[in-house]
């Protein structure tokens, strides 16, 4: 069974900013121990409040680690919590001493003041307008993360993969992928069209959606390519994609015109009409010319 920890990301150790593999120090909320954390995270940042699902572990050299499998922001509620959390320097702009005496005049009210009604952080001495416009423009990057990482967990999207996004895609993540999930297939490296479709299913994608069916030619040839073959009879990659998405004929049909004429894919006019990923078919041709130059030269 896996376990929950929840406590405030105190140090991190190593962090890979491609994929968020992370190993940090949380300090818990029960007990004010620390422990040794290991695994994904979208843009880790000390100070955070972290609630973490996952199973302890025993490495043979760094001893005992807590290894997440899935683990949301949280945002402290008592006027205790909020002051230790905004003075970790997670908000650029505030520290331990500004952070206590803006939560000296709020209270448990501070974060919905920021949230809300941030000009009066003015009111407290030391702050400015410049100060205030920091503290601002931290406060809605550190809530984007949030926002993207509850959305794509809440879809099926795991921490790993969801880290992968938020650096690819930054702030725009949950437009990228509710307008079309299936550019995660090509953008991001390990999401392949069997896990973007998954996502798009989790986010309403019909079955006969044309960027679906688009999405799932591309795969079909790459599949051909892999398998050693440079381009695929136009009546069989038809019927593999109908089968594959669960379509009619001519859903692939119209998604393989649209992808001709966008120029990612070859259609030759021939006996088979074989259809070819445009980039091997240049390969193609390419090869076709030197080789056709060897022999005009005798060589």
């Amino acid at each position: 069974m896996l376990s929950e920890l929840q406590g405030q990301l105190e140090r991190i150790t190593y962090t890979n900013t491609e994929n968020g593999y992370t190993v940090a120090r949380i300090k818990l909320l029960e007990g004010g121990s620390a422990v040794t954390v290991v695994g994904n995270f979208i843009a880790p940042t000390p100070g955070e409040m972290l609630a973490l699902r996952g199973e302890w572990t025993n490495h043979p050299k760094y001893g005992d680690q807590f290894r997440v499998v899935e683990s949301r922001t949280l945002v402290p509620a008592t006027a205790q919590g909020i002051r230790r959390y905004l003075g970790s320097g997670l908000i650029k702009g505030i520290g331990k001493s500004t952070a206590a005496r803006i939560v000296d005049r709020f209270g448990d009210k501070t974060l919905d003041i920021i949230e809300n009604d941030i000009e009066k952080l003015i009111l407290i001495k030391g702050i400015g307008p410049q100060t205030v416009a920091k503290i601002k423009a931290a406060w809605i990057e550190q809530r984007q993360i949030r926002d993207v990482m509850i959305f794509l967990q809440g879809h099926g999207v795991g921490p790993g993969f969801a880290a992968r996004i938020f650096a690819r895609y930054g702030a725009d993540s949950i437009a990228v992928v509710q307008n079309n999930p299936y550019r995660l297939a090509t953008d991001i490296k390990g999401i392949g069209f069997k896990i973007a479709d998954t996502i798009a299913g989790q986010t309403g994608f019909p079955r006969d959606d044309p960027r679906r069916a688009s999405a799932g030619l591309l795969y079909l040839l790459d599949r051909v390519a892999d398998e050693g073959h440079v381009c695929y009879p136009r009546a069989l990659l038809i019927e593999r994609a109908c089968e594959m998405l669960e379509v009619r004929p001519e859903v692939p049909e119209a998604a393989l015109q649209t992808e001709v004429s966008s120029g990612r894919l070859v259609l030759e006019d021939v006996d088979a009409q074989p259809v070819f990923l445009n980039r091997l078919y240049r390969s193609e041709v390419q090869t076709t010319q030197y080789l056709g130059a060897l022999l005009a030269t005798g060589q």
